[in-house]
């Protein structure tokens, strides 16, 4: 998320901001909440007004340095490139941290401070926590470090009891509606996006604005033809499989199934039963596709049960 502040984006900030003027905020932050609602915006925001001593108007050295990335007593600690710089990391390794903690042990370049923001904490692997135990135990007078997480029951109890928590939460139905009306879309476009996201207006509004729904509709019909015998299970397996969408696809499909499943006019204990066993099987499809399972043979096996089961059960045959 980019632009002015979300308002649930202003509550969380206005609330550390409250806690660092008064000596309430203490070493170690973890920022947590849903993926999508802007942590990081706040947590650079926090950085600003910590390194210049609540400067805001744009002009100062300590924000045109943030603004460049190039403040000495800001760091962001993220994915790097692997060793033969062809793709990134896909955890934060120890070497990392160990910088880091030598780093918020110098004394701040400009004086006022050092903030440190690791994101995303959630994949900073068990070595690296270790290595970071020690900074958190110990912090040192004017050191900051923050982690953002959407899903701190991934870090460890030692990491998350020694750090406050600042929650960003899903905002109010109409205040989420609102805002979606407000970045200029139909208010029926938005009440359909926000309904396909449970509530989550960050991805509400990405897949307003990158064809998400486009392709929500698009799996739910070939849900449908597939049950109807329209499709052929193959063709729509590789098509499933072979772009950049497949894991949206499963979400998508997931979903649309649940829904099905929980509609009150749906009696049919065994197309109830089939209905729940598709969802788990196109969660556990989506999982695969993180592994070197070829992902159009996944999809083959999940779309046949579609096919062949659901189908079965809604027409009254035994599958």
């Amino acid at each position: 998320m980019t632009g002015p502040f979300a308002p649930w984006q202003q509550r969380a900030y206005d609330h550390a901001v409250a806690a660092l003027d008064a000596g309430r905020l203490g070493h170690g932050l973890l920022l947590c909440g849903p993926a999508g609602l802007g942590k990081r915006a706040i947590a650079d925001r926090l950085a600003r007004h910590v390194l210049s001593g609540g400067q805001t108007d744009g002009v100062g050295r300590d924000l045109q340095l943030i603004q460049a990335g190039t403040h000495p007593d800001l760091t962001v600690v993220s994915f790097i490139p692997t060793r033969d710089g062809t793709k990134l990391r896909t955890e934060i390794v120890i070497e990392q941290i160990r910088e880091l903690s030598q780093k918020l042990s110098l004394t701040p370049q400009y004086g006022r401070a050092q903030v440190a923001i690791i994101d995303p904490a959630d994949v900073v692997n068990n070595a690296a926590w270790n290595a970071l135990l020690k900074t958190l135990e110990e912090p040192q007078p004017g050191r900051y470090l923050w982690l953002l997480s959407a899903n701190p029951m991934r870090l460890p109890a030692t990491i998350r009891s020694r750090c406050q928590s600042l929650e960003v939460r899903l905002p109010p139905r109409a205040e989420a509606l609102t805002w979606l009306a407000a970045q200029d879309y139909p208010e029926s476009a938005a009440a359909e996006a926000l309904d396909a996201a449970r509530g989550h207006p960050g991805l509400a509004l990405s897949w307003m604005a990158e064809g998400g729904m486009a392709l929500r509709r698009e799996v739910a019909a070939d849900l449908g033809k597939l049950e109807r015998g329209q499709l052929q299970v193959v063709e729509t397996a590789q098509r499933w499989a072979n772009d950049d969408h497949a894991s949206l696809r499963l979400r998508f499909a997931a979903d649309l199934v649940l829904a099905q499943a929980a509609d009150p006019a749906l009696t049919d204990p065994a197309r109830l039963n089939k209905l729940a066993a598709w969802f788990d099987a196109a969660n556990r499809t989506r999982d695969l596709l993180r592994t070197t399972v070829r992902a159009d043979l996944a999809m083959v096996d999940l779309l046949l049960a579609w096919r062949d089961g659901v189908r079965g059960s809604a027409t009254g045959g035994t599958g």
